[in-house]
């Protein structure tokens, strides 16, 4: 623990203008309020705050956010108001406590809404003030250093989730690269020991094998860039545990098959040398095809600059190189807290020196979330919306004037339409890209330039949700949807409880739906009819408080008709604009969809019905000049939540003793149902065995996919389709 005079010694070698008398202040009163209180680690709880404050000094913060970091628990853990911290400390500071105070109350609910709530005031507060952000990354990484000492498992496994769904994007989003990497190292360590112990292996194998050849390397580049004249600093750097595994997620290979394990850094002193060193690399060794990126011209969204480039360097090794100058890397390792600086007889966030340096608005990220906050929504819809806005990496396009605009990977015209402005979006019919027009749901590549064919007033059917990957298009579309929906649910819904009435020999008109009303909580008959609409009640639900004494005949006609109604179970799992009355509904056995694939509807010429396809599967191939018969389709809130679906991973492992009891304990330890199995093509070293998997959705399998390509006698790992 950092004593008083380390601490504003440390602000002080870097910030000639704090106020240290603030800061003894803060330091002492830190102390005095968390008195005799305890960590479960068993060390006074006043150190937590202290290593806090400590952590962001490695940052170069302003006295107000040390001082900040010093207070900011006790308003939550201690007899202390918001009025006694303005008192003491000021109005900035106090506001400064009580941003940080709202996110830690998030952590203490398990209840989706309030969780919602608190993530809304939170992302609302760091967008006026980023400090705020920098005060709880600092907070949850302390508390991530310590989380072995919390006895529950479930509260340190919900601790872990949220620092890898929140805090770690957060991080990412402003660019501060070491923060989000520590984040996900340790949540990775206590969500998934299994698979890092099996990569944390494989490396160090690696290490054993390539580590003379990573220096041999450096060498040999420095060399080449100073007999060009080109001073640089060039080094080797390993990557993370946790960045593998998403890699091994994302690309579905196998740890062998990953070609930037190592990569190497130069770091050179002005931008022009970056380009030079760039130009004398790709003289010296054969450049990979489009494996060159430059951020430099290009900035991602969190404001990281650097150029990548791939070639394949000495001794036939396939070398990945990022060139920056020192102040990108800074940048890149730090992102928003390396401009905080020393100017004009005072400290704080220099905005002008990021925008001179080539940079873009830092907290560009942090106001797209502000821009999905506003859509509105519920709960689920926030979280879902925060969370791919910031997860997701970056694809550059261009409007037909000109105007670059940064969207996710994957992202599709209608994401493109929603960036540039709502109404844009409300009103998108059709889309060119490079001149030629395409269908919506093409994705996006580098460079292309889009125009959006707009209609003459706002039309959004709902299926358009499974064009979109960005929070911002979906959250628009959604509350465009609520807008335009109610009537027609609300028509739907009482249509729905009339019929029941009549089956059972009843009429609504007989008797008074208030009981209802009050039982469910609405504020009236429309918004009950739009429950029943939206299958949020039934209408046996409703037919059993307006008329509790019925008989078992009046039951089981009621009952017969909701069978009938509700009898296609495809239905309860699968909406979208090709589901019309009397259409029926099947899943295709090709490619066998699975809640959270994003699937398509095939209308099929012999009249049997849609066919439910995944969007990537190969059949699609023989209806792509047949748009008519497409349909758009997503997965309801009921498949995501409570169903379970079969799929299959084709694993090639080898042909050694107790090797496929591993993959068969992995896949149980990562919570997947094996329901079947077959080996096939067996050879000496090798064989094919087809795991047949109960999970609950995509993502689900995803993990189980991973987790095996993580054992070393796991090669490779497919999803079978068909």
């Amino acid at each position: 623990m950092l004593r008083q005079y380390e601490l504003i010694e440390k602000v002080c070698s870097y910030d000639p203008t704090a106020d240290e008398a603030l800061l003894n202040r803060a330091y002492v009163y830190a102390m005095r309020m968390h008195g005799s209180q305890k960590r479960a680690s068993g060390d006074p709880y006043f150190a937590h705050p202290i290593e806090v404050a400590g952590i962001l000094t490695d940052y170069r913060l302003d006295t107000a956010t040390i001082v900040t970091a010093l207070l900011h628990d006790v308003i939550e853990d201690c007899p202390v108001t918001p009025q006694d911290i303005e008192e003491l400390f000021g109005a900035e500071i106090s506001e400064l406590v009580q941003g940080v105070t709202k996110l830690s109350k998030l952590e203490l609910s398990s209840e989706l809404t309030r969780q919602a709530e608190n993530l809304r005031k939170f992302i609302l507060a760091i967008s006026k003030d980023v400090r705020v952000l920098m005060v709880k990354l600092a907070d949850r990484l302390h508390n991530m250093r310590t989380l072995e000492y919390i006895p529950s498992p479930a509260k340190r496994e919900r601790i872990a989730r949220e620092t890898l769904d929140i805090y770690a994007p957060l991080a990412r989003s402003i660019g501060c690269h070491r923060i989000c990497s520590e984040l996900e190292e340790l949540a990775f360590e206590h969500l998934n020991p299994v698979a890092r112990d099996a990569i944390g292996r494989r490396l160090e194998a690696l290490r054993f094998e390539q580590g003379g050849a990573v220096s041999l390397v450096s060498q040999e580049i420095a060399a080449r860039l100073e007999d060009a004249g080109v001073p640089a600093r060039v080094f080797g750097r390993e990557k993370h545990p946790y960045s593998i595994w998403r890699k091994l997620q994302r690309k579905s290979i196998g740890f062998s098959q990953l070609s930037d394990i190592y990569a190497f850094r130069v770091i050179v002193d002005t931008e022009d040398d970056c380009y030079r060193a760039l130009g004398v690399i790709h003289r010296a060794w054969p450049s990979v095809p489009e494996r060159f990126k430059d951020f430099i011209s290009t900035p991602k969204r969190n404001n990281y600059r650097s150029l990548h480039t791939t070639v394949v360097g000495p001794k036939g090794m396939r070398i990945e190189m990022q060139i920056r100058t020192e102040a990108m890397d800074r940048v890149a390792e730090e992102g928003v807290a390396a401009h905080w600086r020393y100017k004009d007889q005072s400290y704080g966030f220099d905005a002008e020196a990021q925008a001179a340096a080539g940079g873009r608005d830092p907290l560009v990220n942090l106001r797209h979330l502000v821009q999905v906050l506003e859509h509105g929504g519920d709960a689920e819809e926030l979280m879902e919306h925060a969370k791919l806005e910031m997860f997701l990496d970056q694809v550059f396009v261009f409007t037909p004037k000109g105007r670059l605009v940064s969207l996710p990977r994957g992202a599709m015209p209608l994401d493109f339409a929603y960036a540039v402005h709502t109404d844009v979006g409300d009103t998108c019919i059709g889309v060119k890209i490079n001149g030629e027009l395409k269908p919506m749901r093409t994705q996006l590549s580098n460079g292309d330039v889009v125009e959006v064919i707009r209609g003459p007033k706002p039309v959004v059917p709902p299926d358009w949700r499974s064009l979109t990957v960005t929070g911002r298009a979906r959250s628009a579309i959604r509350r465009h949807i609520r807008q335009t929906e109610k009537e027609e649910f609300t028509r739907l819904g009482r249509a729905t409880v009339d019929q029941t009435f009549e089956r059972a020999g009843k009429s609504r008109r007989d008797v008074s739906l208030r009981p209802a009303i009050e039982r469910f909580a609405v504020s009236g008959e429309d918004e009950l009819f739009e429950a029943v609409g939206r299958g949020r009640v039934t209408p046996s639900q409703l037919l059993d408080i307006a008329f509790p004494g019925l008989n078992s005949a009046e039951r089981e006609a009621a009952a017969a008709l909701r069978r009938i109604e509700d009898g296609k179970g495809a239905r309860l799992y699968v909406r979208g604009s090709g589901l019309t009355p009397g259409v029926s509904l099947h899943f295709a056995e090709c490619c066998s969809p699975v809640p959270g694939d994003r699937i398509v509807g095939i209308l099929q010429h012999d009249g049997s019905g849609l066919a439910v396809h995944t969007i990537d599967c190969e059949r699609l191939a023989e209806f792509e000049d047949q748009e008519e018969l497409w349909r758009d389709l997503q997965w309801t809130p009921e498949a995501e939540r409570n169903t379970v679906a079969r799929a299959r991973l084709t694993a090639t492992i080898k042909n050694a003793p107790g090797v496929l009891g591993q993959a068969c304990t992995i896949i149980g330890e990562a919570g997947g149902n094996i329901v079947n199995l077959r080996m096939h093509h067996r050879q000496q070293h090798f064989f094919d065995v087809d795991f047949d998997i109960d999970v609950r959705d995509a993502k689900h399998l995803t993990n189980i996919a991973a987790a095996l390509r993580a054992n070393p006698s796991v090669e490779t790992v497919e999803r079978a389709k068909g």
